[in-house]
């Protein structure tokens, strides 16, 4: 009897609490092949798939060197060396990410990337554009230069004028540390973690113009020059044929 046959012979566990409920519906839609997968089907090798990940990288440099500058605080990062260096990574991670992020965006954009059940991965990043771009914009207000000064009354008028002014003054400088170096930063990590999860339970959407017969579907394992060495176990269409349907 095959390792398959004797799998499908196990009774299915039965779940009576809501730890034990969560953990079957973990293990039913979050894997371990599936969260940490070890190959990728050969279309990932194309160049419009490398943004999203250079966009969570870029994430993670304004992560660690804005905490790095809450730490030491202006007195140190406008007058040290090291503080301007540090100041000038933060910066240029921003820049970096919000290049990556449009670009990612556009791509899947023309991809239609909500296809085949992916329409919650695609509001996910929707939602982590627009929150970072309130991040940044809390950022650029904590610049406490003439700019940010003239900036913050401009957009307070706008703020008092859509009703929401009251409990989000941009003017008020300690308000607004307190949302781009706790809260903001909490929200954009918590929805680029929900959007990363969704793309590995439903997996990363094909090319729009792959047909059903394209070998790249089936899940061909790629190697690091990027050739194809052939079909990985897990994801061969005769051996799971429900994943590969998933796929699409």
């Amino acid at each position: 009897m095959s390792i398959r046959e004797e799998q499908k012979s196990e009774p299915a566990e039965e779940y009576y609490t809501w730890t034990g409920k969560a953990r079957g519906w973990l293990l039913k839609h979050l894997p371990a092949d599936k969260l940490l997968p070890q190959d990728q089907p050969s279309y990932v090798a194309s160049w419009i798939y490398v943004f999203g990940m250079g966009a969570i990288v870029s994430l993670v440099f304004i992560v660690v060197s804005g905490v790095v500058l809450s730490l030491n605080g202006p007195a140190w990062y406008h007058v040290s060396d090291f503080g301007h260096f540090v100041n000038s990574v933060h910066l240029w991670s921003v820049e970096v990410f919000f290049i990556t992020m449009v670009v990612h965006l556009w791509g899947k954009y023309w991809m239609a990337a909500w296809r085949g059940g992916r329409t919650l991965t695609w509001l996910t990043g929707m939602a982590a554009f627009l929150v970072s771009i309130v991040a940044a914009f809390t950022g650029y207000l904590l610049q406490t230069n003439f700019d940010s000064q003239w900036i913050a009354f401009e957009g307070k008028d706008a703020l008092n004028a859509s009703g929401i002014g009251a409990w989000f003054n941009v003017a008020n400088l300690g308000q607004i540390f307190g949302f781009h170096i706790v809260l903001l930063p909490l929200a954009v990590g918590a929805v680029v973690a929900l959007h990363v999860i969704l793309v590995r339970m439903h997996g990363v959407v094909p090319p729009i113009d792959a047909a059903e017969s394209d070998a790249q579907l089936s899940g061909e394992v790629l190697l690091g020059d990027g050739t194809a060495l052939g079909h990985s176990p897990a994801a061969r269409p005769d051996a799971n044929p429900e994943q590969a349907e998933a796929t699409r």
